[in-house]
């Protein structure tokens, strides 16, 4: 069985985000989507809030959602993970998963794929998002409904 791990901090998580695990799910036999509780950065939502979101989304056999925070390479033997599967947007994307690429191997020999994401999804992030919601421009087509609305009720509190 080939266990893929897809990780991220998802904060939202975007239709890229979705379509790069529904990719995922037809290749893998299963797909273990990994929310990054980083404490570096300040989340809009909870890793728990990101987690449910996903999970609501992301609903192809074979795939589950978790969190963890510490070492990808560490989570990925705790999920017996054969590949790291991380999705590019733009080449500026490349250089810098490259480098968490290698690292990641020199730590545990972990291979990471990247998955190009798709051309009408390629200018999509979660901070682009977040920027849109909080001036409450139109989210069709960046993110589920029900992120678009959890977005919307987070920036009117």
């Amino acid at each position: 069985m080939t266990t893929a791990l897809v990780p991220g901090s998802v904060d939202p998580p975007t239709l890229g985000h979705i379509d790069v695990v529904k990719r995922c799910a037809s290749i893998f036999d299963r797909v273990v989507v990994a929310v990054v509780r980083n404490p570096s950065k300040d989340p809009l939502f909870t890793s728990d809030e990101r987690r449910v979101m996903l999970e609501e989304h992301c609903t192809w056999p074979g795939v589950e959602v978790d969190t963890f925070d510490g070492l990808l390479v560490d989570f990925a033997t705790v999920v017996d993970a054969n590949v790291i599967v991380k999705g590019l947007r733009a080449m500026t994307d490349f250089d810098h998963e490259l480098q968490v690429a290698q690292m990641n191997r020199h730590l545990s020999g972990i291979v990471t794929m990247f998955v190009a994401t798709k051309p009408e999804l390629g200018y999509l992030s979660s901070s682009l998002v977040k920027e849109v919601a909080r001036f409450g421009g139109n989210l069709a087509g960046l993110v589920p409904e029900s992120v678009a609305a959890a977005l919307v009720r987070r920036f009117e509190s």
